[in-house]
């Protein structure tokens, strides 16, 4: 796909599109979903998970590179525990790790196997949107790594693997909005009609992706608005405000995303960016280290 910015929507109003997309929708996340994030990641997935001799952390951080399939394994780690504690009050993995440790390395592994192929053979149709989708993720992978070193060094109490989950996935409606308006000719002949809908709705079709995936109501929250503009003058206190903090940090102002702040909320965002700067050197290390992970 070219860098050229996309062209301006010749729609006068996009409204009757995006409600029939967001129709569409709503009948998915009634039953279960998986859809790809972008081709090229699924294909470097496949080859790292097929490893005869993968250990479980080399696993680990592989699959800490895919919301999705990150998500299906709490999933069923979490069903699965479920049905061993039917008469014991537990508390839902909110963690990959735990996840994982739960599952075993082989069956987290033939798991992941299977979603990356399901994924390898949709991912087909993201092409138009590729551009975007590389975009997308290498902010989610920032997000994450953010997140984690935000709750270790000042968010007291908070769990860091926690928070890097959340970071991990708090877009994941994003590549699902994606990979829904790719099946529309209208979407993939506009560009920008697709960044309207992604603009309008991202957020919350996050929310509903999360619950159809069955993440924990911890993560699910901590997504909540995290492209809500607001200054932050303090220290984090929960993981919504760790995740609003990792977001601006790791640029939410992307090239292909236009900016609708007013200057009053752009200054404070800027002085809550600046709050926590600090933390970004840190990050850019551990970043080279997860591409790392794929190869």
């Amino acid at each position: 796909m070219s860098d050229a910015p996309p062209e301006k929507s010749t729609h006068r109003d996009n409204r009757e599109l995006h409600m029939r997309l967001l129709a569409d929708l709503a009948q998915d996340l009634s039953g279960d979903i998986n859809f790809p994030t972008s081709l090229d990641l699924a294909l470097r997935m496949r080859g790292v998970l097929t490893q005869p001799n993968i250990t479980l952390d080399g696993f680990t951080r592989a699959v800490y590179l895919e919301p999705v399939i990150a998500s299906r394994l709490i999933r069923l780690a979490n069903v699965q525990e479920g049905d061993a504690a039917t008469h014991e009050k537990r508390t839902l993995a909110a963690t990959l790790k735990h996840a994982i440790e739960a599952l075993g390395l082989e069956q987290a592994r033939s798991v992941s196997l299977g979603l990356a192929m399901d994924q390898i053979m949709k991912a087909e149709d993201l092409k138009p949107f590729s551009r975007y989708a590389d975009l997308t993720w290498e902010h989610s992978i920032r997000t994450a790594l953010l997140a984690k070193a935000i709750a270790i060094h000042v968010g007291k109490h908070l769990d860091a693997e926690s928070a890097m989950l959340a970071g991990l996935v708090h877009d994941i409606g994003i590549y699902y909005l994606f990979y829904r308006a790719s099946q529309y000719e209208e979407y993939r002949n506009d560009h920008q009609a697709l960044i309207e809908l992604v603009l309008g709705w991202h957020e919350p079709i996050s929310e509903n992706v999360l619950n159809a995936l069955g993440l924990p109501t911890v993560i699910v929250e901590a997504v909540h608005e995290h492209d809500a503009p607001r200054e932050l003058d303090r220290n984090p206190h929960n993981l919504n405000e760790v995740i609003y903090i990792a977001n601006l940090l790791a640029g939410s102002n992307w090239e292909w995303l236009p900016e609708s702040w007013t200057p009053e909320q752009h200054e404070a965002m800027e002085r809550t960016r600046q709050r926590f700067a600090f933390l970004l050197p840190e990050v850019e290390d551990r970043m080279r280290m997860m591409h790392a992970a794929l190869r």
